[in-house]
């Protein structure tokens, strides 16, 4: 089985949709998904993804379910070092020297910080809805990895976020959810293929063909989106996010 775990367009938050430049991108990746063989679509319920899959969905003549466990992961947390709230990742290194359990698979949520929020809760709720929709498709959870009950090559599509597409790899992968978020950004409409690999029979893994892929774009010559959920790379580059 294979998962394209896509990103909306270009956002535009004040009317819960895409910019001008956002439905371009969208255009553009509707291109490219046309030539693959899709067998599900699953969607956000927020207006960029929304806005996002219509091109291709109206192109496809496919029809897209809209899962409420799809939308950006809401959590916010106390961080203890500014007093602010903000999401379960984008922690500075000093933090991640301070609480190292933050990348751990299973000890994230048990982070002062974080064990008191709603994030074990709501984490728990993608986890198991992202399971339930796998089981449609004949995956069955069993511990980190997945019995391969009824195995296949069908496409699932996700159009959705990037940081519940890192919350949904963390799952697949048996990792931790901010230790994925803080290593990887992604521009809008990129791609992530993660596919099955069912080397011992009757049992699956995940593993990610590509991450953030946007060669729909760069073979049109249309340049990606500033937003890329990344920050400076040298500190002294003001010009850049910090």
């Amino acid at each position: 089985m294979r998962l394209l775990f896509i990103r909306h367009g270009e956002p535009d938050y004040e009317h819960d949709t895409v910019t001008e430049r956002g439905k371009r991108e969208a255009e553009l990746l509707t291109e490219r998904l046309v030539k693959e063989k899709i067998d599900g679509v699953f969607i956000s319920p927020l207006g960029r993804a929304q806005a996002t899959a219509r091109p291709y969905l109206e192109a496809s003549g496919m029809q897209g379910e809209t899962c409420p466990w799809l939308q950006e992961f809401p959590v916010r947390v106390l961080n203890p070092e500014t007093g602010k709230m903000q999401r379960v990742w984008d922690f500075l290194p000093s933090v991640i020297e301070k609480y190292p359990a933050l990348y751990s698979a299973e000890g994230w949520l048990k982070v002062p910080f974080i064990r008191g929020t709603e994030a074990p809760a709501l984490y728990g709720e993608v986890c198991r809805e992202l399971d339930a929709l796998l089981e449609r498709y004949g995956y069955h959870r069993r511990g980190m990895f997945y019995e391969a009950v009824a195995p296949n090559t069908k496409t699932l599509v996700f159009f959705c976020h990037l940081g519940i597409t890192g919350v949904m790899l963390s799952h697949l992968f048996s990792q931790s959810p901010v230790a994925i978020l803080q290593s990887f950004a992604g521009v809008p409409t990129c791609v992530t293929e993660v596919v099955t690999e069912e080397r011992e029979e009757g049992l699956a893994s995940f593993r990610a063909r590509w991450v953030g892929d946007i060669s729909h774009l760069y073979k049109a010559g249309q340049a990606p989106s500033f937003y890329s959920s990344g920050y400076c790379e040298v500190f002294t580059d003001q010009s850049m996010r910090h």
